[in-house]
């Protein structure tokens, strides 16, 4: 299957994910305990995934699978960088509001390039990291708010420590993405294998985290086995199997592809949401939101297009009547 094939379906499942969370909504709150749709999310992965990997096992040639512990030991570490994440979002909130929050958010584009770069050592030209910029800036743009009343003064006028920490969940997440990548071609075991060993700790840390919370309510509400499917909807269980195919697509982008990839994925299924959103929900488009489309797409055709399709620029230039000087555009210049 093509990387661009996966991307798309990446995108339309992304930002379906956040109409389906409000539509499963139940007079403006939800019927069921949230903290237990990652925990199902990742049980449905681990069970995909461990079925494709005994079918694949069953074929003539075997899968790679390495078993070694210096190895399977390298997989709980994207558990517990997110799981620090998560704190840190929520430890954010406290100190700046909800617009600020996602105009954080969007450092992490440039967080991932740059960590993309420092890591995994790929090397990015000149217009690809002009790209991730735009990529970044259109996402905000898109975000931002007319000023009106008090609206301005709010974005920006948060304590320091609200961007330290908004700088460091962006950090945060680019990190979770750029090491999972480096797990998943560190060697050519086969993606269903290496899937098992991530969703494995995944459901663990997450199960961990339900056994947390009711230790820290006294079990008030009774352990989180007992109420697992309290609540739950058709619409509740869409949003569990659109949140577990999104991990797995995720996982074969990073696998086959990479996560400038995913983030373009991500950045186009949020413009898309919000798209959607003037439909489904009455959301007022914005002159805003129209500039942030326009400038996301023009990031995304510099980042993606042929760089003869960019600059105009003739490759063989003649300078007699039979001498020819081949001009060359190297598309990937070193940054």
């Amino acid at each position: 299957m093509q990387w661009y094939v996966v991307a798309g379906l990446l995108t339309i499942l992304t930002s379906s994910q956040g109409i389906l969370t409000t539509l499963s909504q139940s007079n403006g709150g939800y019927k069921y305990d949230y903290a237990t749709i990652p925990f199902l999310a990742e049980v449905l992965k681990l069970i995909v995934s461990a079925l494709l990997l005994s079918r694949e096992i069953k074929t003539s040639t075997p899968p790679r699978m390495t078993t070694d512990w210096n190895s399977v030991r390298l997989y709980p570490i994207p558990s517990i960088i997110y799981l620090i994440h998560n704190n840190v979002q929520f430890a954010t909130l406290t100190y700046v509001d909800t617009s600020t929050y996602q105009i954080l958010g969007n450092l992490k584009i440039v967080t991932t390039g740059i960590l993309f770069r420092l890591f995994l050592k790929r090397k990015l030209s000149n217009l690809q990291w002009l790209a991730i910029v735009l990529l970044a800036v259109g996402t905000t743009t898109s975000q931002v708010k007319g000023c009106g009343g008090a609206s301005c003064d709010s974005v920006f006028s948060s304590p320091i420590q609200g961007y330290m920490l908004g700088i460091l969940s962006a950090c945060l997440s680019a990190l979770a993405g750029v090491y999972t990548e480096f797990l998943m071609k560190k060697n050519n075991d086969s993606l269903y294998w290496q899937n098992v060993q991530l969703y494995t700790f995944g459901s663990i840390f997450n199960m961990g985290h339900l056994l947390f919370d009711d230790l820290r309510g006294g079990f008030e509400k009774g352990p989180w086995w007992e109420r697992l499917f309290n609540g739950y909807s058709i619409i509740t269980w869409m949003v569990v199997l659109n949140l577990g195919s999104t991990g797995l697509l995720v996982s074969w982008l990073m696998k086959y592809a990479d996560n400038i990839v995913k983030v373009y994925s991500t950045s186009m299924a949020m413009l898309l949401t919000m798209v959607l959103s003037v439909f489904l929900f009455s959301f007022k488009p914005t002159l805003q939101l129209f500039l942030g489309i326009i400038v996301c797409i023009t990031s995304l055709h510099m980042y993606f297009a042929p760089a003869n399709m960019l600059v105009d620029l003739p490759l063989t230039a003649k300078v007699g009547p039979q001498t020819v000087i081949d001009v060359s555009v190297d598309r990937k210049s070193d940054s």
